[in-house]
């Protein structure tokens, strides 16, 4: 039987045997947060420390805990049936469940998080899946999936798209790959991927690109470190100068965060070198800027304070400083100050060549 299934069933049964005893039953799922979280550079991710919740069955939790069980009794479903549900559909499930129904989507998607973690799974083992799209894809790359009628593998080469990409699915687990590229670009915006793509970057550069658009998702991350680690290709990524850039799209592709530590092995990239618009390229290439914003501030002093990744690394910490100092933020598209190519011509030869100005 399925490992998942066989973690719920053993979870209900210890619910079971404590009720027969009288006893209050409790379910223990590990606190999701940076401050529950330790890295080890050898291991390159951040991982649980051990602190954890109790949720324990007393009039006030009635609510939550058959919330808990009835998403559980969902995933076993799913899983025995080889069927799946995104976590839209999951939320409208439970307006079956009566008093145990949940108000509102984010409800339901903490319980989901609070069982992945507490089992070590993620949420695709437990047949829940995202509905936002992976990422997009442009390059010297060979995709090698299977036809679900028939079986046979389906080749999808990158370089066939014209002007369009290809789009990484939810499920990236059986995929394999074809390539001769030399390293992988993960881009911050739509935007800046689409110039490269329409100037065939990749071709120019021996590279795959891959537009993350914005915060990548798990999709798109558990692709990027399978095609990394199976191809052996370095990941360099490409961000706007400023603390969002820095310590949600770079941080959490490398490392991952606090809310998915239990399952941050699979999904990081820890090889990745952050090759982004830094607070000396401000400087140097003399780049529009904007004014740091109170979000910002904030966001770039918790990270020197809280965040593991950069207490460790002092590069991080230096940049984070300097551009607090400066108290601006720059996007990618300033490069454009420059010539709307002046990113293809100048910058990304220059930055690749120059491993020094890279940041870990």
């Amino acid at each position: 039987m399925n490992n998942v299934v066989n973690k719920i069933i053993s979870e209900a049964k210890n619910i079971y045997d404590n009720i027969k005893q009288k006893k209050k039953p409790s379910l223990e799922t590990p606190i999701r947060s940076l401050s529950n979280v330790k890295y080890n550079p050898e291991d390159g991710f951040f991982e649980l420390n051990g602190k954890t919740k109790t949720r324990t069955l007393t009039a006030s939790t009635v609510k939550t805990f058959a919330q808990m069980l009835k998403m559980m009794s969902l995933s076993k479903k799913l899983v025995k049936s080889d069927d799946i549900a995104t976590k839209r559909e999951a939320y409208y499930v439970s307006k079956n469940w009566g008093n145990a129904r949940f108000k509102e989507q984010p409800e339901s998607d903490t319980v989901m998080d609070d069982i992945e973690a507490m089992f070590e799974v993620n949420r695709e083992q437990l047949g829940f899946t995202p509905e936002e799209k992976g990422g997009e894809i442009a390059g010297k790359l060979v995709v090698i999936d299977k036809n679900q009628d028939t079986g046979k593998d389906v080749r999808i080469d990158c370089t066939k798209f014209g002007s369009g990409s290809y789009s990484i699915p939810s499920n990236v687990e059986e995929l394999k790959f074809e390539t001769k590229a030399k390293f992988i670009l993960a881009i911050e915006t739509a935007g800046m991927f689409q110039r490269l793509v329409k100037h065939n970057y990749w071709k120019k550069a021996n590279c795959i690109l891959i537009s993350m658009g914005g915060v990548p998702t798990r999709a798109c991350r558990r692709f990027i470190r399978r095609l990394s680690d199976n191809m052996k290709l370095p990941v360099l990524v490409f961000t706007d100068g400023d603390p969002y850039g820095f310590l949600n799209i770079y941080r959490t592709l490398k490392v991952g965060s606090g809310n998915a530590a239990h399952i941050n092995k699979y999904f990081c990239v820890p090889k990745a070198k952050f090759i982004g618009i830094t607070p000396q390229d401000i400087i140097d290439y003399k780049l529009p800027s904007y004014p740091l914003k109170e979000v910002d501030i904030k966001r770039i002093k918790d990270g020197i304070k809280n965040d593991p990744f950069v207490k460790y690394h002092k590069k991080w910490q230096i940049a984070l400083k300097q551009l607090m100092h400066m108290k601006v933020r720059a996007e990618q598209q300033a490069l454009a100050k420059h010539g709307l190519n002046f990113v293809i011509s100048d910058y990304l030869p220059n930055k690749i060549k120059k491993q020094d100005t890279w940041l870990d």
